[in-house]
């Protein structure tokens, strides 16, 4: 149920972005075991020059592959995100060729409440889910 947003510069191709996806969803269904059709994900594409992404002073090395990874989802432990942030760092770096210092990654927490699957309810709270 996580939602996850990607922000990456303009350029890739079909298959470039359907393994970047496919990668993250692995990353993500072994890191938080949520089930395989639990996806939900949307890519935004930018100009080069409508992304700066420094280092925060930790010496890392930005290329054009890089990649920025909002994901908003309900409590997850500290263990289950440090296990994201290893399997985005793994898996991108196998599947798609990117460099772990071109990934970076921030969560949001949420609750029951702030989840609506469709048709006006919230499926957390009626029990549907």
């Amino acid at each position: 149920m996580p939602l996850v947003r990607f922000d990456l510069v303009e350029g890739r191709s079909e298959e470039e972005l359907r393994s970047l996806l496919d990668a993250s969803h692995e990353a993500m269904v072994d890191a938080f075991q949520v089930p395989d059709r639990d996806r939900y994900q949307i890519v935004h594409q930018h100009p080069v020059q409508e992304m700066i992404i420094q280092d925060t002073g930790l010496g890392f090395e930005r290329s054009r592959d890089v990649v920025v990874i909002s994901l908003t989802s309900r409590h997850r432990t500290e263990e289950q995100k440090e296990h994201l942030y290893q399997n985005l760092a793994a898996y991108l770096q196998e599947w798609c060729n990117i460099s772990p210092e071109d990934i970076m990654v921030s969560i949001t927490n949420n609750g029951d409440t702030d989840w609506s699957f469709g048709n006006g309810e919230a499926q957390f709270l009626t029990g549907k889910l």
